[in-house]
């Protein structure tokens, strides 16, 4: 089976509209925040790239670029209430159960298991499409949503790519 060139794909289809070849970030050094406390002690939130919205919030532009919406999402929230508007990736079994790119269920079961502290108040979805603007994201998107992290008592954020 030949693998997907994805890179080459998201580059040809954004290449036809007139945008440059995507310029993939280098990090030389990454800040490494090694656990403080057991998994058993944290509290724990997720955050979704992949689309995903409450059915009565406004849905995601499904070709999005630089969107920097971040949506907060109440864990307590059933997974038939979500939509996903994303064109970057094939949702099909995600629309069946949103737990294969948004494991809101499961990590609820870790909590009732005792396996992790707690689920945070809020979970989070966005940075949704191709981000070309990275400035902006590290020195004003990152930065503002650490803040909420903290202000969540979060000890530990799953990202969750789409």
């Amino acid at each position: 089976m030949e693998p997907i060139r994805y890179v080459d794909a998201l580059n040809n289809k954004y290449g036809s509209m007139g945008f440059p070849p995507y310029q993939w970030s280098e990090n030389d050094s990454a800040p490494w925040t090694p656990m403080t406390k057991p998994l058993a002690g944290c509290t724990v939130a997720m955050l979704v790239s992949g689309g995903i919205s409450l059915c009565t919030a406004a849905p995601f532009d499904a070709d999005a670029r630089n969107d920097h919406r971040v949506d907060a999402v109440d864990p307590a929230t059933p997974t038939d209430q979500y939509q996903i508007h994303d064109s970057y990736y094939d949702h099909t079994d995600a629309d069946r159960d949103l737990n294969c790119i948004f494991p809101i269920d499961r990590l609820s079961e870790l909590a009732e298991a005792g396996q992790i502290g707690a689920v945070a108040k809020r979970h989070w979805s966005g940075f949704m499409g191709r981000t070309y603007n990275r400035s902006k994201v590290i020195n004003e998107s990152a930065p503002a949503f650490v803040e909420q992290l903290k202000a969540d008592g979060v000890d530990l954020l799953i990202a969750i790519p789409a």
